[in-house]
């Protein structure tokens, strides 16, 4: 893929004053998978869903990867890159103007949300993700993130997102100025129903109108 508007995607609108909820799938997902958690969330929203561009054998990932939580980092910047455009190409495009978009992720999917929210927080405010970690391996993060949001979804067991490596995403998160809500839960990878609630309550807390 090398042009942001050729990048397969599902749309819809939802209520014109609504959020949309970007949907970004995990490892070997399309952009279906995450519809039904959407309206979980927040039924009146829109929607917007790619697939992930990267074939690992034969599965859609967002980025490249040397193993099992080894991030080709140089990949996930570049990717995190390109998904910044679109958001912004969907918002000309899709006239969105001024409404919301909240970043929906689940593994894959949270990381590469993690990432452009790190890198492009001019792209990107707001993240929930479930069963994300660090995306950007052994670099430092000194950026300003004040004005974002991250809900992070995490399992205490989880071996594909180690709390060693969510712990220092929240640490960078904080000291970047970020406003970040965290529930770890016992086992392991996965969304569990309790954490779609408590996604749906912060997601209507990041989009309640402004008290007058």
């Amino acid at each position: 893929m090398t042009n942001v508007d050729q990048w397969p995607h599902l749309y819809d609108a939802g209520t014109p004053d609504s959020p949309v909820l970007l949907l970004l799938h995990g490892t070997g997902g399309t952009e279906h998978d995450l519809l039904q958690l959407a309206q979980r969330l927040a039924p009146q929203a829109g929607y917007l869903a790619p697939r992930g561009p990267v074939q690992e054998q034969g599965m859609n990932r967002w980025f490249r990867r040397f193993g099992e939580g080894k991030f080709d980092v140089d990949d996930v910047v570049r990717r995190a890159g390109q998904l910044a455009d679109f958001i912004e190409w969907a918002r000309g495009n899709y006239g969105l103007g001024e409404r919301k978009v909240i970043a929906v992720g689940f593994s894959n999917g949270a990381n590469i949300a993690l990432a452009t929210v790190l890198l492009h927080p001019q792209a990107l405010t707001d993240v929930v993700a479930f069963s994300g970690m660090y995306p950007l391996g052994d670099r430092s993060f000194d950026g300003d993130l004040s004005g974002t949001a991250v809900a992070l979804f995490n399992g205490e067991a989880d071996a594909m997102a180690p709390l060693t490596s969510v712990t220092q995403l929240k640490s960078v998160l904080d000291n970047a100025g970020s406003d970040v809500h965290q529930a770890v839960r016992e086992g392991g990878h996965g969304v569990h129903p309790t954490e779609v609630d408590a996604a749906a309550t912060w997601i209507g807390s990041r989009t309640a109108p402004a008290a007058r």
